[in-house]
């Protein structure tokens, strides 16, 4: 029995220390009026506490500290708007896939893309590359101007573009199941 425990406790050690597990982060216990609220909010981040109340038959006050302690844990990490990218004349987007030649320059990679504006999204991934990249630019010349600058990131041996033609479902609403 000791031995399968230290064997189990060997793997779990490594799954943290493999995928940077941060084990000071605990997220709180979350109940059905919690769900229902996350719910609410992700169809609409402006929604008062009052109609949230109204619709899942709970207190105001009951929502409005729900939400708070939903933030002050993590489990909500902000409000947004979402805006059009077209309506800001950002006509292009596309879905990068970056290619390194080691993966010693993951950080760099990874903090190269915090650093660019036109990066709206950035992954970690398996597969071709070690970031995929989902990128708005205003038109094809700034699309190539910005894989230039992609393509001198350190590390960088080369970059795989689709660019979107046309998006059938976006949006930041994840299933949510109790």
């Amino acid at each position: 029995f000791i031995n399968i425990y230290l064997i189990y406790s060997c793997y779990f050690l490594l799954f943290i220390y493999i995928f940077n597990i941060n084990c000071d982060k605990v997220y709180m216990k979350l109940d059905t009026i919690d769900y229902k609220i996350l719910t609410e909010l992700q169809k609409d981040g402006r929604e008062s506490a009052s109609n949230i109340a109204e619709k899942i038959n709970v207190s105001v006050p009951t929502i409005t500290e729900r939400i708070r302690k939903l933030q002050d844990s993590g489990v909500i990490i902000g409000f947004q708007a979402v805006v059009d990218p077209a309506s800001v004349g950002l006509d292009v987007a596309a879905i990068i896939t970056v290619i390194s030649g080691s993966s010693q320059y993951y950080k760099e990679v990874t903090l190269a893309a915090e650093d660019t504006p036109e990066v709206v999204q950035c992954f970690s991934t398996t597969g071709n590359g070690s970031h995929t990249l989902l990128v708005t630019t205003k038109n094809s010349n700034t699309l190539e101007e910005l894989l230039r600058k992609i393509q001198s990131w350190p590390g960088v041996t080369r970059t795989e573009t689709q660019i979107i033609l046309s998006s059938y479902k976006s949006g930041t609403i994840f299933p949510i199941l109790e």
